[in-house]
């Protein structure tokens, strides 16, 4: 096969760089290791900021998510018994969405069948080659079958364990990484939202998020050990430690509910540079991860192929290669930023084990700070919302 970009992962950044390309007349073929069924019911975390809410809605596959979206204004911190809300909106001019990854993928997969995009779900043993010369090639296995890409461009958009990454060329590069003594257990539960926005609680037991996925469905986490097991937890267990982390003084108290997912997550933060080298392009999980606490990752991703896509285009239709040459330089400016806030957000909020009793009486102390502050405060909100 031939093609002009050849895209490695089909999570939102493969998704949504082969629309972006496709809206301006650049050929792509996207390889998947998994079915388009994994893909799409894989339930990750999904806060849109308002620029990835805008890039969706521009480029035409926003419409389910302004539909079937939860457009939040603001959100609530909970630290001493009492809860005090971030006006995201009036201090920023600006929202989120609450709309699940999987959802995203949903509507890039459906834009990309409609308009006779290649995806090429279920491939293996996928290598990439020459990508540091003018001809770069993907070769794989497709149906027990041996197969071939030749492309200019090759984007690896395939995540952290993706083979992007191990592909870029070692000297030179720099890996920035943090593995935080902590973990979230995540919950998807049967019931009705809790609270009308997400809640970030912070606790001597450990931090706790309230959050939503649908008028039914909500999802919520708690801090626990990352080495912790998700059959170590009962259900009865799992909500006295939601309901003490929580509620405070106020009268408000968490909807139960059936719980038919647990899991636990990692907690992590990872830059890898640069994010090119020669005709070899990462974007996303392949080149950063961020702790959800600042619900950053898939926002990170959509600015990343935002970046890729104008640079492929300026080639394309200019011959011009200014946005390409600098697109590490644009996106980590984007990425450690995000890095920043999300090691904030996460310092701030969890507990920390080796705290010392002076060191915990500071995080609340920065808490109180923060919700005092109409400064402090519309800092934390325009980093939220993503307005630079």
């Amino acid at each position: 096969m031939r093609t002009q970009v050849a895209i490695v992962g089909a999570g939102p950044a493969g998704l949504l760089l082969s629309h972006l390309l496709h809206l301006q007349g650049i050929e792509s073929v996207v390889l998947e290791s998994r079915s388009k069924e994994e893909i799409e019911s894989t339930i990750r975390a999904g806060v849109l900021e308002q620029g990835t809410m805008d890039i969706l809605a521009n480029s035409g596959v926003g419409e389910r998510m302004k539909k079937e979206g939860a457009l939040h204004h603001g959100f609530e911190l909970a630290f001493n018994g009492a809860r005090h809300r971030i006006d995201l909106h009036e201090l920023t001019g600006k929202a989120i969405t609450v709309y699940a990854q999987h959802e995203v993928i949903k509507d890039l997969v459906a834009a990309r069948e409609a308009a006779g995009g290649q995806i090429l779900f279920g491939v293996r043993n996928v290598a990439l080659h020459d990508t540091q010369t003018d001809t770069p090639s993907v070769t794989f296995e497709h149906h027990g079958e041996g197969a071939r890409i030749d492309a200019d461009f090759i984007a690896g958009c395939d995540g952290f364990h993706g083979v992007a990454r191990p592909a870029m060329p070692q000297e030179g590069r720099n890996d920035y990484d943090r593995v935080y003594p902590f973990g979230w257990f995540g919950i998807l539960v049967e019931a009705p939202p809790s609270a009308p926005e997400l809640i970030y609680a912070r606790h001597e037991r450990g931090f706790a998020l309230v959050s939503t996925r649908s008028p039914t469905v909500q999802r919520m986490y708690f801090q626990c050990d990352p080495k912790d097991k998700a059959e170590n937890w009962s259900d009865d267990r799992i909500w006295a430690e939601m309901h003490a982390r929580t509620e405070g003084s106020d009268g408000w108290r968490l909807t139960e509910g059936k719980i038919f997912q647990k899991n636990v997550v990692g907690m992590r933060s990872f830059v890898s540079t640069p994010m090119q080298a020669g005709r070899l392009f990462l974007a996303g999980d392949a080149a950063h991860i961020v702790p959800p606490t600042g619900a950053k990752g898939m926002n990170l991703a959509v600015s990343d192929v935002n970046f890729l896509a104008q640079g492929i285009e300026q080639f394309y239709k200019q011959g011009a290669s200014e946005r390409l040459e600098r697109y590490t330089e644009d996106a980590l400016k984007r990425v450690w930023r995000a890095e920043y806030f999300s090691w904030w957000m996460t310092s701030m909020l969890h507990t920390f084990a080796d705290a010392s009793p002076f060191q915990r009486e500071v995080q609340r102390a920065e808490l109180e700070n923060v919700v005092a502050s109409r400064a402090l405060a519309t800092a934390l909100a325009e980093n939220y919302v993503g307005a630079f």
